[in-house]
């Protein structure tokens, strides 16, 4: 709903406003594009363009969450049985990270893609192989039914969704960044991220009402019914896409000479562009690293070590994300008055600081102080860099190579600072739990652990703010990166 109202005040008469696609100091070539070149948006094309975006942020994140949420509640004893506690929960989040590490692969293989074909044609693919997977996942026999087969179609069909994943999301905020006009940039491309709370409301939502009065959902068939819920989303997000016009940006590219539309092989891609992807993976560190810790390890914490009912969890999701699905859109204007880097330090410096009390109102067990400190970290902290960089990165990079790079950028980033931290939490809360064995709640004490790491990843994206120059406004066309 939230995205509706926003996008729908935008109906006003066609809106004439200089390209972005060049300037007077920052030219391609000659046959590029003039200096006193304007292009016409229509209200109807822009909204139709937001819409479409962020219907397949909304599926990819419908898919994340469910996935995040099975990973911690379900898929342990239905794919992974283990007579040793704790076990089941960490090769669980083991394939949770096996889509992550796809992710960087999808990236470039469908950014490159969409640098070379274009933005609309990759979104359609990219689209479909994450709601085909997710909707086999909801198809998929258990280690009771076939043994270790189970496990191993779960890897193939989690790889699937990483690999689409990896080009989905930077694809969305390419194009919407491409769209949007100057000086308005980081509104609409912020608008796609709105996707994300309404996929992780629908998923929280779904869970909810499967968990209600239910005390293991993973006896029967419900489990399956949220995965299977993704076909039809993937059949609406099609057909939106297939009737959106590629961004004015690339058309305007596609239109240029043979020099314009030569494409960067990766080793050339990576020695060109290496110090804008290293800070971009910088910036990524407290934003990925901790949407990670507080959708899934937080969630697997407060159920599975404190001992609370997993409605608790689900609850607290909902609540960041209707919270978030105001501060995206809020972090995407103040970028555009006040500059995206010092609107993206001031989250992570939120994130740092909340770090603490956060994870210390998690380990009380306290329903309210759960819900409460989620949507604080979570709704807030980190869904406002998300929203922040939705028009940062694609801004960070030059026109030739900018899907692949914003691909390239984000997923590098999510195997290291988001794949892994569930993983490494889940092994941090069984070694403190070694410790406490006779206490009520073993793992407990681990909260101190879990803040240092959100702290430490969030002076990580601080520090890396402060090597990046302001790239607000910049221009489109321009083949430089900003580094």
């Amino acid at each position: 709903m939230a995205a509706k109202s926003t996008i729908s005040c935008q109906d006003v008469p066609p809106i004439q406003w200089r390209s972005p696609l060049s300037t007077s100091s920052d030219t391609v070539s000659a046959s590029a594009t003039s200096a006193d070149e304007t292009v016409e948006i229509d209200p109807a094309t822009l909204r139709r363009a937001a819409w479409t975006c962020s219907f397949g942020s909304a599926l990819e994140y419908y898919d994340f969450a469910l996935y995040s949420l099975a990973s911690a509640l379900v898929f342990g004893p239905l794919f992974f049985p283990s007579h040793i506690p704790g076990m089941g929960l960490i090769a669980s989040f083991g394939t949770y990270f096996l889509g992550f590490a796809a992710r960087p692969f999808g990236g470039i293989l469908f950014g490159a893609l969409g640098d070379k074909w274009g933005r609309k044609s990759v979104l359609l693919i990219t689209v479909t192989l994450m709601g085909v997977a997710s909707t086999g996942i909801g198809l998929l026999p258990t280690f009771q039914t076939i043994g270790y087969w189970a496990p191993a179609l779960l890897i193939l069909m989690r790889i699937l969704q990483g690999l689409g994943a990896g080009a989905e999301q930077a694809g969305a905020a390419v194009m919407m960044t491409e769209y949007a006009p100057r000086g308005r940039r980081g509104f609409f491309a912020s608008l796609p991220f709105l996707g994300i709370q309404v996929g992780t409301i629908i998923a929280a939502l779904v869970y909810f009402a499967l968990l209600f009065g239910i005390d293991d959902v993973t006896s029967g068939w419900l489990w399956r019914v949220p995965f299977l819920l993704s076909s039809v989303i993937l059949v609406v997000a099609l057909y939106m896409r297939a009737t959106l016009k590629e961004s004015p940006a690339f058309a305007k590219m596609r239109e240029a000479s043979e020099e314009v539309q030569e494409h960067l092989g990766l080793r050339a891609l990576l020695r060109q562009s290496w110090k804008t992807i290293l800070v971009g993976m910088g910036l990524r560190a407290a934003e990925n690293g901790g949407s990670s810790i507080y959708q899934v390890l937080a969630l697997s914490f407060v159920v599975h070590t404190m001992g609370m009912r997993p409605l608790v969890g689900t609850v607290a999701l909902i609540s960041a994300a209707i919270i978030g699905a105001f501060t995206v859109p809020i972090a995407g204007l103040l970028s555009d008055r006040f500059g995206r880097v010092k609107i993206y330090r001031a989250f992570a410096i939120v994130t740092a600081v909340t770090a603490f009390p956060v994870w210390y109102a998690f380990s009380t067990g306290n329903t309210i102080c759960v819900v409460i400190a989620l949507t604080v970290a979570l709704g807030i902290g980190i869904w406002g860099m998300f929203g922040t960089q939705a028009a940062l990165l694609p801004e960070m990079f030059g026109a030739h190579h900018r899907y692949v790079a914003v691909s390239l950028t984000r997923e590098t980033s999510a195997v290291i600072s988001g794949g892994l931290t569930p993983l490494f939490g889940s092994f941090g809360i069984a070694a403190i739990s070694h410790f406490h064995l006779h206490d009520a709640h073993p793992g407990q004490s681990a909260w101190w652990v879990l803040a240092i790491y959100v702290i430490l990843l969030s002076l990580t994206t601080i520090i890396a703010t402060f090597f990046l120059p302001e790239p607000r406004n910049r221009d489109l066309l321009n083949p430089k990166d900003i580094l």
